[in-house]
């Protein structure tokens, strides 16, 4: 028989089991499956400290414990901390917001090669693995939050209504962090190699994200990054900076009066670049993940 496989498929009425859908039956079908993706990110979630005594309280050690050393090496030895005030709370908001980055990227890159005998075994949008990854990191968070609002409250910052702005600062967060999952997990799938180098990368984007200092303190007038007021501009574009200081300005009053009084800042400049990064991200992240949704799996 000369007939091409393609074409006896096509005239009994075959299609390809893992075929692209269109965007908007992928998107139903991606919602369709909101229960799946909950349940899926809780049981990661007990399972990733599964092995350890302490269990899930690692959740809030991992990033306290990161935090001590980053304030015995940069507040206490660098002095770093001189004219900041509350630098603790300073520290631990970037150190937890940034973690919440961090975590989605990295363990974006590796949502579609660690579950590969699933995809292989079972037909559903493979979008739903990264924004599993964007839940568990939530989840996460969720539990974090809980002792950074202690320390806040500790260091004497009152209760407020400037406090409630916190949620929406998360929500662009979790927006954004659920689009570069995206982009990590299709980058990832292909190539495996990725995952040695994030490390790196991700360590590098601490330093310039302000997570251990204050980056308008860095930028006033007769320091070396005012010499360089493009790479300032540059570092002030930075989501993960953007996220961090919002999280700051809404959450330490103190903080905020000396930004405000020593450094004037547009803050609604920093709400239009959180808000287009969320959305550029989400959207690009999701559609980029979608592109390749039918050779997942393979090979």
């Amino acid at each position: 028989m000369n007939e091409k496989l393609a074409d006896y498929a096509a005239r009994h009425g075959l299609r390809q089991s893992a075929a692209r859908p269109p965007l908007g039956k992928y998107l139903q079908s991606v919602w369709a499956r909101r229960n799946f993706i909950w349940a899926f990110a809780s049981a990661k979630n007990i399972s990733l400290y599964s092995d350890s005594r302490l269990g899930q309280v690692w959740q809030v050690l991992t990033p306290l414990l990161n935090a001590a050393v980053y304030y015995l090496i940069f507040g206490l030895l660098l002095g770093l901390s001189r004219g900041l005030p509350d630098f603790i709370p300073f520290l631990v908001t970037g150190v937890f917001l940034f973690g919440f980055t961090q975590r989605s990227v990295t363990s974006g890159a590796k949502s579609v090669g660690d579950n590969l005998s699933l995809i292989r075994a079972l037909h559903f949008p493979r979008a739903t693995l990264p924004l599993a990854i964007a839940v568990v990191e939530l989840q996460q968070l969720l539990l974090s939050l809980g002792v950074l609002f202690a320390i806040v409250f500790a260091y004497g910052e009152p209760l407020s209504l400037y406090l409630l702005l916190f949620v929406p600062v998360v929500m662009l967060q979790l927006m954004f962090n659920v689009g570069i999952s995206m982009v990590m997990a299709r980058i990832g799938a292909f190539n495996r190699d990725i995952t040695q180098l994030l490390p790196f990368v991700m360590r590098t984007w601490l330093y310039a994200s302000g997570v251990i200092f204050s980056l308008p303190s860095l930028m006033e007038k007769g320091s070396k990054l005012s010499q360089y007021p493009l790479l300032g501009e540059l570092l002030q574009l930075n989501p993960a900076y953007v996220y961090l200081e919002l999280s700051r300005h809404v959450l330490l009053s103190d903080y905020r009066e000396y930004i405000e009084r020593k450094y004037p800042m547009d803050v609604g400049q920093l709400w239009l670049t959180a808000g287009i990064w969320s959305v550029v991200m989400l959207v690009g992240g999701f559609l980029y993940f979608y592109k390749a949704e039918e050779r997942y799996g393979r090979g």
